[in-house]
């Protein structure tokens, strides 16, 4: 398989056809009693949410989304039954919101409406924005991630390093890193790339982790630590249904309600693919004082696991190599 790889990489939005969408049924929310009047700022959203809608509807061509035009095509762009095709929603349900009814939208459906209407970040962030709900996918772009946070992470090669949210999610990794706990984490679809995910998960992750059962028991104790500042997030929520639904696991391990709220360095050891046992000091750089977002660095013990992070640096750099 050709990778397009580059160091370091931020995390890419999510292509449609790597994930089904849950859509919510959608019901109108009742009329407001006589005599009240829906707070004005709410009307507004709605209105310029179902004019954004229409003008990122019509621009689309049914051949970008992979459908015939057809000869009788009066409509430019795509058709509302299209959109709500695509998006797995109801077409009357779809109508409502293009003609701004006050209903119920889900995180999930309008990330089915972002992706079917070809929407980049900011007009994604924009669509959220509007329709007040937060994005739930790790895709949303972290202010944290600038030009010159990826350049460090370039220059700490040989030695891992990725830059992490307090949810495990991988927002960007060095070469390095991207080969220390499998064959090669570009391979993994963006919307996996969380470290919770992959240690329950994901067997080749699972299998290069020496103390696997203690790292999971410590991870959940530090999600859920790290979810009381963020209950009733749809990001957080999903994340822990995942985990329940998708692994026995980390459903016994949730229900001892362990919680660890700390970071300190710790020595930790895998079994990596390429070179063997490594032997590294884990450390955790917090970038801001809120404890989210951190650069997490997996420095050598020794000289001999140094000369082991270099050969798989240069693993990594014969792979990008070849790629190009």
């Amino acid at each position: 398989m050709t990778q397009e790889s580059t160091a370091p990489r931020p995390v890419e939005a999510i292509d449609p056809a790597q994930r089904a969408v849950s859509v919510t049924s959608p019901r109108p929310v009742d009329p407001e009693p006589h005599g009240s009047a829906a707070p004005r700022g709410s009307e507004i959203r709605r209105h310029e949410l179902a004019t954004f809608l229409r003008n990122r509807r019509e621009r689309i061509t049914p051949e970008q989304v992979g459908l015939p035009r057809g000869r009788r095509r009066r409509t430019p762009g795509l058709r509302r039954e299209e959109v709500a095709q695509l998006s797995a929603v109801g077409v009357t349900w779809y109508t409502w919101l293009e003609q701004a009814r006050d209903i119920q939208v889900s995180e999930q459906v309008l990330d089915a409406l972002a992706r079917t209407l070809l929407l980049d970040s900011s007009e994604r962030a924009h669509l959220f924005r509007l329709a007040g709900a937060v994005d739930p996918t790790p895709a949303a772009r972290c202010p944290t991630i600038t030009p010159a946070l990826l350049e460090v992470l370039t220059q700490l090669e040989p030695v891992p390093a990725c830059i992490q949210n307090s949810r495990y999610d991988i927002l960007a990794y060095n070469r390095t890193y991207a080969r220390l706990m499998m064959r090669d984490l570009d391979a993994v679809p963006p919307e996996d790339r969380n470290c919770m995910v992959l240690v329950y998960t994901h067997p080749e992750w699972r299998e290069s982790i020496v103390l696997l059962d203690e790292t999971m028991r410590v991870m959940a104790a530090k999600l859920r630590g790290s979810m009381a500042g963020h209950l009733g997030e749809p990001a957080w929520k999903l994340l822990v249904k995942r985990l329940r639904t998708e692994s026995a696991e980390f459903r016994e391990i949730w229900e001892r309600y362990e919680v660890y709220g700390g970071s300190r360095s710790k020595t930790k050891q895998f079994l990596n693919p390429y070179v063997g046992l490594l032997t590294v000091d884990h450390t955790d750089l917090w970038l801001a004082p809120d404890m989210g977002a951190r650069m997490v660095t997996y420095a050598p013990v020794d000289e001999q696991n140094r000369e082991r992070l270099r050969k798989l640096h240069e693993i990594a750099l014969t792979a990008e190599t070849e790629a190009a």
